[in-house]
């Protein structure tokens, strides 16, 4: 079995360097939620050192609120501000020698699509207006996936160890008890059933090709580094999406 470990950087969270290490993805955020040009250019820098995939990490507009709150915007004008994160990103990254692998939404924006259908649609048309060739990261099972899919460019649907889901296998809400799972032991458990059960989509089971650990959980790092001991222990072999399961192929 194989599995993409990814995690979102560039938040200013002060552990990226540490985190980089034991990952194979970066999403790096892209100045609207978080982060900034020499921010960006930083972490491209350290996901070069440690041969670690480059993504974008798109968000709303909303760096008061770390863009986790919902917004409502026409559908033209989220294209326009995807790809301009995307592109802002890339621009940074190929003055570093680095290309672009991915592109994961963040927060609200990546939670609103995986069941606003007209939302995840203007997402995978920006990604596929930047490159065909991009994969795009999101919910494993959801509406994003398969606005991807639909659009004709590669998917990776992802699963969040450190996260409850909801019994229609989206994310519980941050505001809820329980939400966040604290404990690294759990976390990394969670992993290795995540990778061998997948999740329960409403009446589907879905697997998914990447797992996400999140850079600013107060025990990330922990997280990060017994994950990959665990993973290793249960045979299953950590490999960035553009050698692993990122495809063209429908959810199962």
């Amino acid at each position: 079995m194989k599995i993409d470990l990814n995690c979102d950087l560039g938040e200013s969270a002060g552990n990226d360097e540490v985190i980089m290490p034991h990952i194979t993805s970066a999403n790096i955020a892209c100045g609207f939620h978080a982060g900034n040009a020499g921010i960006m250019r930083a972490t491209v820098r350290l996901a070069r050192r440690y041969g670690v995939n480059v993504g974008a990490h798109p968000g709303w507009n909303d760096r008061r609120n770390f863009g986790r709150v919902e917004m409502n915007i026409p559908a033209d004008e989220v294209e326009a501000i995807i790809f301009e994160q995307i592109d802002t990103l890339a621009q940074i990254a190929k003055e570093e020698g680095v290309a672009l692998t991915h592109v994961k939404p963040h927060g609200a924006l990546y939670n609103q699509a995986a069941t606003d259908r007209g939302l995840a649609d203007a997402i995978a048309r920006a990604v596929k207006r930047f490159s065909v060739d991009m994969i795009l990261v999101g919910l494993a099972g959801s509406g994003l996936c398969e606005a991807g899919l639909e659009a004709g460019i590669k998917v990776a649907g992802e699963g969040f160890p450190d996260r409850a889901y909801n019994p229609d296998g989206t994310l519980m809400s941050r505001s809820k008890q329980g939400a966040v799972i604290e404990s690294p032991e759990e976390v990394a458990m969670n992993a290795v059933k995540l990778i061998r059960e997948g999740i329960l989509f409403g009446e589907r089971r879905v697997f998914v090709d990447t797992l996400c650990l999140h850079g600013d959980n107060k025990r990330a790092v922990e997280n990060a580094i017994l994950l990959r001991e665990v993973l290793t222990k249960n045979g299953i072999e950590v490999m960035s999406l553009r050698g692993a399961n990122a495809t063209k192929q429908s959810p199962l």
